[in-house]
């Protein structure tokens, strides 16, 4: 599949105005193998992780939670950054809606291994 193609700059505020649907991220610009992605989001995803791919969390608005594996969370408001890292359970949870930016690797796949009715794939979020 042919690199798509970006424009030059974008206006980050308006990237988040066009989004409609919560938990479908849409691809933003491509950084070399990393794709940047907006996504508002509400409720929780799925448990899932990435085998080989890092994760970058940004909060653009919002607070998000990233729950893992015994209990432990992390609270992020906006402003903050977070990576989960490669291979790690994980769920992200949003109790009021949050605008995220995501930045991972282009074959990243959305949910993981796992298969939720919210899971996207990367034609989806290129779309």
């Amino acid at each position: 599949m042919p690199a798509p193609l970006f424009p030059e700059s974008f206006d980050l505020h308006r990237s988040f105005e066009a989004l409609s649907e919560h938990w479908s991220p849409k691809v933003v610009a491509r950084i070399n193998d990393q794709y940047v992605k907006v996504a508002k989001v509400l409720g929780q995803l799925v448990w899932h992780d990435h085998e080989t791919q890092d994760e970058l969390f940004y909060v653009v608005k919002g607070h998000l939670k990233i729950e893992y594996e015994g209990g432990r969370t992390v609270e992020l408001p906006a402003g903050t950054m977070h990576v989960v890292p490669r291979g790690v359970l994980h769920n992200p949870v949003a109790e009021e809606e949050c605008w995220i930016v995501l930045i991972e690797p282009a074959d990243t796949l959305h949910t993981g291994t796992a298969v939720s009715p919210l899971s996207k794939t990367v034609e989806q979020q290129l779309s």
